[in-house]
């Protein structure tokens, strides 16, 4: 951080006094000699109001400039489009999906850096930004993040004649550092107080003059941690409590391990279906097909450094004292993330006391599942793997456990609900350790339910590849696709319009009425109004299970997306998206004229 170099005097007083006036009609203030300090102050003021770059160092690894948004970078191979400082939250939970593998991120350049002093600069190469990085140098930069001004403020602006030049009003930080750096030496500055200045934990102070003002910048310059390093996680519990983890532990029921790493094995799939509850007095009941197990917990410290005990004896691999990473509360969703060295335990709970995703849907999902015999007719992983399970018979009982027949082998299994990560619904399977059935062992989210149909789809990996489930009443038959395979002849058999589309819960369909659409068999597909035409490509992948759509123009651009296959009649499409990094989802609906 530079030092102001210049030779400014700034002039306490409580309130501006005009004593005489010039015969010019000059304003001219006189004030006593012992309110005039050095420009220490406005080092201080210049520190206070330095653009903070450390925000979004995990992006940058660089604390003395940010990045302008919104920006559109690939984390882990996931496109995240960031707009606002919230939306950087969503690559860390990309970087903290797993603990052993290697976080990659990709910009989509060119780039705009703001710096220290509000100066920008494009970027357009990931080595022009690490050269910029570098420029940093390493650890705490100079600024004081711990205190801010409370805007607007008023400046005075005089020459050495005490004559008033100009009243600026000043709006924000940067417009206060650029004026601090622009004061011509031969000038001399005053404020209007009272202002207010506002400390890191939201406490206000009313300062009255600069004396004021430099001692409360003074004691506050190093009252927080400003989080100028490169770690983004060494602060993910910085106000957790003992107290806070009690109240969403016990608050929530039936929690599941979402993550399970010990000793670089990913040992999650072994525990689906099992639930966790923790109860105020240090029990915990693990509870699988109907079998309880009891143990125990406790917590104790504070902020980053709480510690968990976990003792289940007849479960060694949860057996330990974890550190606490991270307590995370979203509508309907907690999860509780525990460390130990590169070992890991995430517990997630929908908090619905164990009703799965709850209301109808639910319901519907239980009363077809345990009912009668169903046969995998579609999975993918990767590739089409799905003649792997072509003599499997599978029968779901209502206690929750489960039977995969071959022949004359009968393999056990589990199976449980709840809420989906991406989808209301997710159906939880687990029949152990034999191939090809432990491939089923994953929390799959819920596509679609009928008497003769459930398609589950689940995101694997770090990778974000996506892997397809589809149980029918009938055996499978070779062609696969899961009751969607025919999706590419019923898209060109006729004219389509949109019957539905919601934007991440608004409604848009109004933008598409009297549009006709009309798919291709050469790939093509056109949208017409009559006086707006939309041009594209469609393409049926994944056996019918995916549609990947790309329009130019608009309105139809809002269409360019490759989109989940929710459910297939002849006359009727329906289409769902997760949108972005942010989790909104987008449903389409297709209906036949």
């Amino acid at each position: 951080m530079k030092s102001l170099n210049k030779k400014i005097l700034l002039i306490l007083m409580v309130t501006l006094t005009l004593f005489s006036c010039r015969k010019e009609e000059m304003e001219i203030i006189e004030t006593p000699e012992e309110e005039v300090l050095a420009s220490n102050v406005a080092d201080l003021l210049l520190r206070t109001t330095t653009n903070d770059g450390s925000y979004d160092n995990i992006l940058d690894g660089a604390s003395c400039f940010n990045i302008k948004l919104p920006i559109t970078v690939f984390a882990n191979g996931i496109e995240v489009l960031i707009e606002t400082r919230d939306d950087i939250q969503i690559v860390e939970d990309i970087f903290d999906e797993f603990t052993d593998d290697v976080d990659t991120l990709e910009f989509q350049f060119p780039i705009t850096i703001v710096k220290a002093d509000y100066s920008e600069m494009v970027i357009n190469s990931q080595g022009e930004l690490n050269a910029a990085a570098a420029q940093c140098g390493s650890g705490a930069d100079d600024d004081i993040e711990c205190i801010d001004i409370q805007y607007p403020i008023t400046a005075s602006v005089f020459n050495q004649s005490n004559e008033l030049i100009e009243t600026v009003v000043i709006n924000s930080d940067a417009e206060l550092y650029n004026f601090l750096e622009n004061i011509d030496s031969n000038t001399l500055v005053t404020f209007n107080f009272p202002i207010t200045v506002i400390l890191f934990d939201g406490t206000t102070i009313t300062i009255n003059n600069f004396l004021e003002l430099a001692t409360a910048i003074n004691d506050a310059a190093d009252s927080c941690d400003e989080d100028d390093n490169n770690d983004p996680n060494d602060d993910d519990c910085n106000n957790c409590t003992t107290q806070q983890l009690e109240d969403v532990l016990t608050g929530c029921t039936d929690w599941m391990v979402d993550k399970l790493e010990r000793d670089d094995n990913d040992l999650e799939d072994i525990y689906v279906g099992y639930t966790f509850n923790f109860d105020a007095n240090g029990n915990l009941t693990v509870t699988n097909a109907g079998t309880d197990v009891n143990g125990t917990w406790s917590a104790t410290g504070s902020g980053n450094n709480i510690d968990v005990v976990i003792n289940v004896p007849s479960l060694p691999d949860f057996n330990d004292t974890w550190n606490l990473h991270e307590i995370e509360q979203q509508p309907g969703e907690s999860k509780v993330d525990l460390r130990l060295g590169d070992d890991r335990l995430r517990f997630e709970s929908d908090c619905s006391g164990g009703s799965g995703g709850g209301g109808v849907n639910d319901a519907q999902l239980v009363a077809a599942l345990t009912t009668g015999d169903w046969y995998v007719t579609y999975f993918f992983d990767d590739v089409d793997e799905t003649g792997d399970f072509a003599d499997y018979v599978f029968n779901f009982a209502t206690n929750n456990t489960a039977t995969a027949t071959d022949g004359a082998n009968i393999t056990d299994g589990t199976w449980s609900t709840s809420a989906g990560d991406e989808t209301e619904l997710e159906l939880n399977l687990n029949f152990g350790v034999i191939d090809p059935l432990d491939e089923l062992a994953e929390d799959w989210d819920v596509l679609e339910v009928t008497n003769d149909i459930i398609r589950l789809k689940d995101i694997s990996g770090g990778d974000g590849s996506v892997d397809f489930l589809t149980f029918e009443r009938e055996p499978f038959g070779g062609g696969g696709g899961g009751g969607t395979a025919n999706l590419e002849t019923i898209l060109q058999d006729g004219t389509w319009f949109v019957a539905l589309y919601t934007d991440d819960g608004d409604d848009e369909t109004g933008d598409y009425n009297g549009y006709d659409i009309d798919f291709m068999n050469s790939g093509t597909v056109v949208a017409s109004n009559g006086s707006n035409t939309n041009n594209g490509t469609w393409q049926v992948l994944n056996s019918g299970n995916k549609l990947d759509l790309n329009f130019t123009g608009v309105p139809f651009d809002e269409f360019t997306d490759d989109w989940d296959v929710i459910m297939v009649t002849e006359t009727r499409v329906e289409l769902r998206d997760v949108s972005g990094g942010n989790g909104g989802t987008d449903v389409l609906i297709f209906e036949k004229q």
